[in-house]
């Protein structure tokens, strides 16, 4: 299958576009002095970075396939435009957690962007704190869970009915459909997980848990329901993919800089699931911190949980939504249960974590048993575990 467009593999394509799109300027005075790396990291896109003595860009393109497997599976390169139309709200509202959006090329799925590679991936950083044993970033968790409770809390406080209207709501509800990158979320996250599939896998130590769980009834109705949720509740936009993989974090300036960023799934959702989303990879995060003896690490990890739900908090309140818009208390419901249904698909499911899969072997599997669960509490109750 050959792409649609032209496609960026190598240097010489990158410097080309950037002159064609009149940005080289913004980087070189000729292209000879431009350098290009491709820093590409996560499942969907290709990401270069390109510098030069008067700067240097992140040139992102969406090809039309998931990039990590090629043209056997096909996905719509639109959703590069779901993600430049998430940043254009959010530079409204929140422009100091997303990254410069330098341009947007709808013809090539291209966005162009400022370069973020003085920034730590936050996962990466969360993975280096545990190997070394020390805080190798000096993460201010308080920090990161206002600016990510924030981001959530204004991007749905400004989408919400009550923000919009109904027909400016209903609007927005078609135009960030989203289905193909949707439908990934309700094979990978809402199904596969819970039944036997090609693409789950898992510790030893679960084998146990998890033939109980292809045969749970109570988790079947409980997903169930979340999956019911997830493509029938309209509240308002959402990131959609909101893990520890889309936070970059790091202190360029001295001053820490939390970034929120690959917004691709986004779509006009329940606002629960972003906050649960977060919440997932911070307590799996926690559980890696424990398992190698550090619990102040895993304290102050969690405490983001409560830091970002506050945030959020604040922002809501101070919108006044109202009827029809959810209230706190259900939000956070739904929160915890789709941290619930991210934590077991980084249990048992395609896409596993690195905070956990990294841990020594004599732990891991005592962590893979305390994250599958917390994911399973999550799923049944809607509420966070018992203070211990």
């Amino acid at each position: 299958m050959n792409a649609p467009y032209e496609l960026l593999v190598g240097r010489d394509d990158v410097v080309a576009y950037l002159a064609g799109a009149g940005l080289l300027g913004r980087v070189a005075a000729s292209p000879a002095e431009v350098r290009v790396d491709e820093v590409t990291a996560g499942n969907m896109n290709r990401v270069f970075i390109a510098r030069g003595p008067l700067g240097s860009l992140a040139v992102k393109q969406a090809p039309p396939w998931v990039q990590v497997v090629g043209p056997e599976w096909p996905v719509d390169p639109g959703r590069i435009a779901s993600e430049a139309r998430t940043y254009g709200l959010l530079a409204e509202r929140v422009p100091e957690s997303i990254p410069v959006i330098v341009a947007f090329d709808p013809e090539r799925y291209v966005l162009v962007m400022e370069d973020l590679s003085a920034l730590d991936v936050l996962r990466d950083a969360l993975v280096r704190q545990v190997v070394s044993g020390a805080d190798a970033v000096g993460i201010d968790y308080a920090q990161l869970g206002e600016v990510v409770g924030r981001f959530v809390g204004e991007l749905a406080a400004s989408t919400s009915v009550s923000a919009l209207g109904p027909a400016a709501h209903a609007e927005l509800v078609e135009l960030a459909a989203n289905p193909e990158l949707c439908r990934m979320t309700l094979d990978v996250v809402l199904d596969e997980p819970y039944r036997q599939h090609e693409h789950n896998h898992w510790h030893p130590a679960l084998d146990e848990r998890v033939a109980a769980l292809y045969v749970d009834e109570r988790m079947r109705g409980a997903v169930a329901s979340i999956r019911h949720d997830f493509e029938t509740r309209h509240e308002a936009l959402i990131h959609g993919d909101l893990h520890s993989g889309s936070v970059m974090i790091g202190r360029p300036a001295g001053a820490q800089r939390v970034v929120v960023f690959d917004p691709e799934f986004s779509f006009v959702g329940p606002i629960g699931m972003d906050l649960g989303l977060f919440w997932a990879n911070l307590e799996l995060a926690a559980i890696a911190a424990d398992a190698v003896g550090q619990p102040a690490l895993a304290a102050a990890r969690r405490s983001a949980i409560d830091t970002s739900w506050d945030a959020f908090a604040e922002v809501w309140d101070a919108a006044g939504a109202s009827a029809p818009s959810p209230s706190l208390a259900a939000i956070s419901r739904d929160a915890w249960r789709f941290a619930g249904v991210e934590g077991m698909r980084r249990a048992v499911g395609f896409s596993h974590a690195a905070d956990i899969e990294s841990l020594p072997g004599d732990v891991l599997g005592e962590a893979s048993i305390r994250l599958f669960d917390a994911a399973r509490h999550h799923v049944l109750t809607g509420e966070a575990l018992p203070a211990s």
